[in-house]
């Protein structure tokens, strides 16, 4: 047994916080007592602490992180106790085993990992429940490996009926091994080249499972509210629960579609379609370098881009698309190259730190020339940040009741973005603690039962009886995010313990490495 003593309890239902002793026994939550109840050597002092359910990152990419480094330190060392993966419609199954292209497609999103791709899903569980995890880990089926698996490789361009079918019937295996819903990212190829038909097909073996759609849009900037109605149709006319991805509006001069953005969101709801969003707390974002070219040039291999990239006709046509940037999401346009931000660099990386317009002025070149140059020498990983939008918008997107919170964590390489660190601590110290944009316990209803429930996990993200035990304590005074772009992975101040299913993983600045987490499967029921 194991009691937490005097806790200030923010117990994840929004509802007002209250002293009580909570008792562990297990790997669940025994009995919610009056404070000071207990008195022996099991007692944690809380005196002054909050304690709260482990945060649930409902949108992660540690489907290799888990597999590299298993204790999971960096979502530990934020509260979270909970992940779902393969989110973006990047994932590795099915696949085959070393397979290049899915190196290729997966390295800038979830790094590298030896003989990468896995044939099932049961087969990549395998892999995982051999090594243990320090979190609970739920995982999507990703609309990318889909699309390789069953066109052979030849996945960026419309899929026929038949490779349509295979599909599904992929999908469908993954979703009868446990996998909560499917993921795309309409914005990255392969899935850019999904049509209409194809994603309804999928839609239909994911209804019939009652399981999650797991949207990145096709547009996030000037094309943001069309994107919005084209998943919102897809909803409607299959019936799915509607998650979209990291909801944003990207560019200075876009800031103002938000409230339209919401608005038809919360229309969609009106009409009874069940969607929700999910948002990671930072004006700038990151992703690959690549993803900065135009979509007919993302359907080609590493090589066949580089060797068209030495063509000066192809790289002025990319300018121009680049430039003008109708029908997709052009950052180089929307944010500027003062705004986007090498982070990892493998082939240059000298230029890691650096703006793009920082390195074109150093390389007494043009932006878009030092840009093209970088992609045809790189061999590796190449990401980047990017500002995005606006502290208004955030806020904005933040106090929506429809909101749930997720970190869009990456681990490609030695330099990442702070939020694949310290975004849940963040979020409490900068929206709580500085600007009381909300308060702590909707914010961690936010963080915890909200993403817990659309999940379908019953017994997660509340501290009440019966409950699994993922807890999170802190000192709401002394609470403070350390992290920043040059030290993403600064810990925060403030954290005094984490417990994953009843075991400490993290207690006074120290991790026990205990991978104690569950892999966390959907029920195997039907509803066709």
């Amino acid at each position: 047994m194991m009691v937490f003593s005097n806790a200030t309890v923010v117990d994840g239902s929004a509802s007002t916080p209250f002293r009580a002793d909570v008792v562990i026994e297990g790997d669940r939550i025994a009995s919610l007592l009056p404070p000071l109840s207990i008195d022996d050597a099991s007692c944690i002092d809380c005196s002054n602490l909050v304690l709260c359910p482990g945060f649930v990152d409902i949108h992660g990419h540690s489907d290799l992180e888990v597999l590299r480094s298993p204790s999971m330190r960096p979502k530990i060392g934020q509260g979270i106790t909970t992940e779902v993966a393969g989110n973006c419609g990047i994932g590795v199954f099915p696949a085959e085993a070393g397979s290049p292209a899915l190196a290729e497609l997966t390295t800038d999103v979830l790094g590298r990992y030896p003989d990468v791709g896995w044939p099932s899903f049961s087969s990549y569980l395998t892999a995982i429940r051999q090594r243990g995890s320090g979190t609970n880990m739920a995982f999507l089926q990703a609309h990318s490996t889909l699309r390789s698996h069953a066109m052979e490789g030849k996945a960026n361009r419309t899929a026929t009926e038949e490779e349509i079918q295979r599909m599904c019937l992929y999908l469908q295996q993954s979703l009868e091994e446990g996998c909560i819903g499917l993921s795309s990212g309409l914005y990255y190829a392969p899935c850019i080249f999904a049509d209409t038909k194809e994603l309804l097909a999928l839609l239909s073996v994911v209804k019939s499972f009652d399981r999650l759609f797991c949207v990145h849009m096709r547009c996030e900037g000037s094309e943001i509210l069309s994107s919005i109605q084209e998943v919102l149709n897809l909803a409607r006319q299959s019936g799915v629960k509607l998650q979209i991805s990291h909801l944003k509006v990207i560019g200075k001069k876009n800031q103002n579609l938000v409230p339209h953005m919401l608005s038809l969101i919360e229309e969609a709801r009106v009409e009874g379609v069940d969607v929700m969003f999910d948002q990671y707390p930072y004006e700038y974002g990151s992703t690959s370098l690549f993803s900065l070219l135009p979509p007919p040039y993302l359907k080609l291999s590493r090589s066949e881009l580089q060797q068209e990239l030495g063509s000066k006709t192809e790289r002025n046509t990319i300018k121009a698309m680049m430039e003008e940037g109708r029908g997709w999401d052009s950052i180089a346009e929307l944010c500027g190259w003062e705004e986007i931000k090498v982070l990892v660099l493998q082939s240059n990386p000298r230029y890691e730190g650096m703006t793009m317009a920082e390195i074109a002025a150093m390389r007494n070149q043009d932006p878009y020339e030092a840009f093209f140059d970088l992609l045809a020498e790189e061999g590796g990983s190449a990401l980047m940040t990017d500002v995005t939008q606006s502290q208004d918008s955030i806020k904005c997107i933040l106090s929506h009741p429809l909101m749930c919170f997720g970190t869009d964590a990456l681990y490609a390489g030695k330099r990442t973005h702070p939020r694949s660190h310290q975004a849940a601590l963040h979020l409490l110290d900068r929206y709580w603690k500085q600007e009381a944009v909300l308060s702590l316990e909707l914010l961690i209803a936010k963080m915890t039962s909200c993403s817990a429930k659309r999940l379908g996990l019953s017994d997660r993200g509340l501290i009440a009886k019966g409950y699994q035990a993922d807890l999170v304590l802190f000192d709401p005074i002394a609470l403070k995010d350390c992290s920043d772009e040059r030290h993403p992975d600064a810990p925060s101040i403030g954290l005094r313990l984490v417990m994953v299913n009843g075991t400490i993983a993290f207690q006074d600045g120290r991790y026990t490495d205990s991978q104690s987490g569950s892999v966390l499967l959907a029920k195997p029921v039907r509803t066709d």
